[in-house]
């Protein structure tokens, strides 16, 4: 049995770029990842799978066709399957995102903040 703790600290002091999520662990068929964000992102849809949003820090606002939801550090949300959103930060913030193997960042929405997709487990 393997004991490899992730220390969610360690490997954010390791993101250089925002908006760049990278799997640090896996669950079965699901990816954990740790993403530095600022600024606005795009406003994107994923048809197939929820997305859950875990802050560690800052405060991150998730832009919702209905309203706000705004995440403290310790606070998730989870965007339902084939809901609009965009997520936004004024400044720096660090989270977490659960989500299914491979998905990308953008969902249904290309460009320039499409990541290259990393499964490299930093």
């Amino acid at each position: 049995m393997a004991r490899d703790v992730v220390d969610i600290a360690v490997k954010l002091s390791h993101v250089s770029r925002y908006w760049s999520p990278a799997v640090v662990a896996r669950l079965n068929d699901y990816e954990v990842k740790v993403v530095k964000v600022q600024g606005e992102f795009v406003w994107h849809t994923h048809e197939d799978t929820d997305e859950l949003f875990l802050v560690v820090h800052g405060e991150l606002t998730i832009q919702l066709r209905d309203g706000d939801v705004v995440l403290r550090p310790g606070q998730l949300f989870v965007v339902p399957r084939g809901v609009e959103h965009c997520p936004v930060a004024d400044g720096e913030v660090h989270a977490v995102l659960i989500e299914p193997t491979g998905v990308i960042n953008t969902g249904d929405a290309d460009g320039e903040l499409t990541a290259a997709y990393d499964d490299s487990l930093m």
